[in-house]
């Protein structure tokens, strides 16, 4: 994976390059990030130059009040959390019943992001951070094809280091603040933990049989999946 500077976003990456079956997750063609709201102009061009597709999984209020339309790319709107963003800080949700509570209950949208991926245009898939509807998201499709376990849970750990610290310390202090109570606000916020991950693949392994079998008890077909390993996976001679 290749962490790229665009100026404006935090935590881009560029996927490409872990090992899979039969190859490597090609590069330049599966990016993740943070909300593009504040991409500079310069941010913007290196988005546009890089990227056909913008897949936003944020919620109506949180794209209401960043809206972040690309000039360019075609963007595509799944918000994943049914019901607000601040109702899990409220009800101190887990990231571990969060991602399940994803897995369970956004199925059909987390398969039509991976649908979107799929078509092999080159993608970036976002969403306030780029790390939990992000993370989940792309740790499914990456693990439907085939990669590395341990590179995809590294990817996703990653996330919490590429996180403006400023950010983090403010939005840790304003939910001690709001939520004095709360277990796991914080960590909900701004932290990615590589067992959280490694948790929710193991259950989604033994839920579902593996990653692709998730997506086909959601709704891909065999089609699709063969689509999404060409899109990904690029053969190693």
């Amino acid at each position: 994976m290749t962490v790229l500077d665009v100026e404006g976003v935090s935590n881009v990456r560029d996927v490409g390059g872990m090992p899979a079956e039969g190859g490597r997750i090609r590069s330049g063609v599966l990016l993740r990030s943070g909300q593009l709201s504040t991409a500079t102009p310069a941010g913007a061009a290196v988005l546009r130059d890089a990227v056909a597709r913008i897949v936003d999984l944020r919620d109506g209020e949180e794209v209401a009040a960043e809206p972040s339309e690309i000039e360019g790319p075609e963007t595509t709107h799944l918000p994943l959390f049914l019901g607000s963003v601040r109702s899990f800080f409220e009800s101190d949700v887990s990231l571990d019943d969060l991602y399940l509570h994803l897995l369970e209950e956004s199925g059909d949208r987390l398969v039509e992001a991976v649908r979107i991926i799929a078509a092999g245009d080159p993608t970036l898939v976002h969403c306030t951070v780029g790390k939990d509807r992000t993370g989940v998201t792309v740790a499914l499709a990456l693990s439907a094809v085939g990669a590395d376990r341990e590179a995809v849970i590294a990817d996703y750990a990653l996330t919490e280091s590429q996180l403006p610290p400023e950010r983090s310390r403010r939005i840790a202090e304003y939910l001690r603040s709001q939520h004095p109570e709360a277990v796991h606000a914080v960590a909900l916020a701004t932290q990615s933990p590589a067992d959280v991950m490694r948790r929710l693949l193991a259950q989604v392994d033994e839920r579902w049989g593996s990653a692709a079998g998730y997506l086909r008890a959601n709704g891909m077909t065999e089609g699709e999946l063969d689509a999404l390993r060409a899109a990904l996976v690029e053969p190693i001679d």
